[in-house]
């Protein structure tokens, strides 16, 4: 896998690509085709309610907003049930519904990827289920053309509903849950509406897929989305330690190689084969192996062609895909053209951390320490999103924290993201948005530095925190600190002066 990016929907008109988010508890499903009598191949496809707590960034001290949703599972072994990851993500309670089973069953997450949108659930009491028989995963990517059925729960409702479609499209594209995680995904030409979420995509009585988002609007309707076998596949591999372990990452960019006359100046042949290496990340997996311009031509023997492509089992894919399915510390072969000689490169896989600042992140309490109503917080997405951030060098370091490098020597860049207003801090509102360089003389380059820097020199008679861009710092009355900070906890109901994990 590569660079992940900052996924924006894809806006055409009035449509839009869309995560298939859980829909409200109590809505009447609109099916497509109800089904009154079930087969045995439908009872293992169940209803999940989830009851969830969704984090404030902007006041990370509240304990979040309470939210309902329901989404589509099905029993893929003993006490096991798929679903996506945001059907019960950040989830409070969740329970399972039976088809014609009117019972509530209380189930906890055994495993959540927010990464590749996938979980997997257990019942506290699985005896409703002792004679249901799980359905069975598949294991190849269906072909272009052919049948599907996705079932599910769509809009909300309580009775089962089957839509019929064909597989239309092949594709590596971005899983809208985390925003950033590029993987394989197959289109099919079915709608996938709210409540189908987790459901099975069918073909010859096996599950190809797992429906997960699709199109609003006018221009692409009944288009829908599945996560492949290879995808789920891979999830259940992974976890059968106990623990999900998450994907790993070359970290590097590419761009085709397509002009003849680059090809000749590279030494390469004219055909169609090899891409270029844009930029190598030196912390990613790749980072003492590669080089820019470098051209991959082969990886694990498969040719690359000028567009990142491979052929695998018949259909194209990205070249990722071979990445996609190894695990932390599996090696890839790489057949590199570098200075107009083609070499051998080995590559031991691990995780890349930092693209996770422009990941939407879930079961996760806010940190941040208030200080005389100063508010710190670390820089990622939910923060950036919450507090509308326009500063221009926190939008800089945004976008650019992982292609130039920055989390080398900034590990979190932390935000003043607001002032609560007091006594103590009249005429500092202004700074709220900035990025924190210094406070008492300490850089600060994580949230716990914060902390420290603001117990130095008990004795000094100022606080001074030095902001990135302001010309001036922000100057506090020690003297006064402790009791503007019970005046403002009180005020403004803050319950803990800090949290850090």
């Amino acid at each position: 896998m590569f660079f992940k990016a900052i996924f924006s929907p894809v806006v055409l008109g009035a449509t839009a690509l869309f995560l298939v988010v859980p829909s409200g508890f109590g809505q009447e499903a609109a099916l497509d085709e109800k089904t009154s009598s079930l087969g045995d191949q439908y009872k293992g496809i169940v209803l999940i309610e989830n009851a969830s707590i969704v984090p404030d960034f902007a006041t990370p001290w509240n304990a979040g907003s309470a939210r309902g949703g329901s989404g589509t599972g099905f029993l893929i072994g003993k006490n096991q049930f798929m679903t996506n990851a945001h059907v019960v993500s950040n989830s409070n309670r969740v329970i399972i519904k039976k088809v014609g089973d009117p019972e509530p069953y209380m189930a906890k997450i055994l495993h959540i990827a927010h990464d590749c949108d996938l979980a997997v659930l257990e019942l506290e009491d699985d005896s409703a289920f002792k004679d249901v028989e799980p359905l069975k995963v598949g294991e190849v990517i269906p072909k272009l053309d052919t049948a599907v059925k996705v079932v599910g729960y769509p809009i909300g409702g309580e009775r089962i509903s089957v839509t019929r479609g064909v597989v239309s499209r092949i594709d590596f594209l971005a899983y809208s849950h985390s925003a950033v995680d590029y993987h394989l995904t197959v289109q099919i030409d079915a709608a996938i509406n709210h409540g189908n979420s987790g459901g099975p995509v069918l073909q010859d009585n096996q599950v190809i897929g797992v429906a997960f988002q699709g199109y609003s609007g006018d221009v692409a309707q009944s288009t829908g989305y599945m996560i492949p076998v290879p995808v789920i596949s891979r999830f259940l591999k992974d976890i059968e330690d106990g623990k999900y372990d998450h994907y790993v990452d070359l970290a590097v960019s590419e761009f085709p190689i397509l002009n003849p006359a680059q090809r000749r100046a590279l030494g390469l042949p004219n055909n169609g084969q090899g891409i270029m290496v844009g930029s190598v990340n030196s912390q990613g997996s790749a980072g003492d192996k590669l080089q820019i311009a470098d051209v991959l031509l082969e990886i694990d023997g498969y040719p690359i062609a000028s567009n990142g492509s491979i052929d695998i089992e018949g259909e194209k894919v990205n070249m990722a895909e071979i990445v996609e399915r190894k695990f932390a510390g599996d090696k890839i072969q790489l057949k590199v053209w570098r200075e107009r000689e083609a070499i051998d490169v080995e590559v031991e896989l691990k995780r890349f951390l930092p693209y996770l600042i422009t990941a939407r992140e879930y079961e996760k309490r806010p940190e941040y320490v208030m200080y005389a109503g100063l508010v710190f917080q670390p820089l990622d997405r939910d923060t950036m999103m919450a507090h509308k951030l326009k500063n221009i060098e926190v939008r800089r370091i945004f976008k650019q924290y992982v292609s130039h490098e920055l989390h080398k020597e900034l590990p979190e860049v932390i935000i003043l993201t607001t002032v609560l207003t007091d006594a103590i801090n009249s005429h500092v509102g202004g700074f709220a948005g900035s990025v924190v360089e210094e406070i008492n003389g300490v850089k600060i380059v994580r949230l716990e530095d914060v902390l420290g820097a603001l117990e130095k020199d008990p004795d000094q008679a100022y606080t001074v925190v030095k902001l990135l861009g302001q010309g001036r710092p922000i100057v506090l009355d020690r003297t006064k600190v402790a009791g503007a900070q019970v005046r403002i906890m009180s005020k403004y109901e803050v319950r803990e002066a800090h949290y850090i994990e």
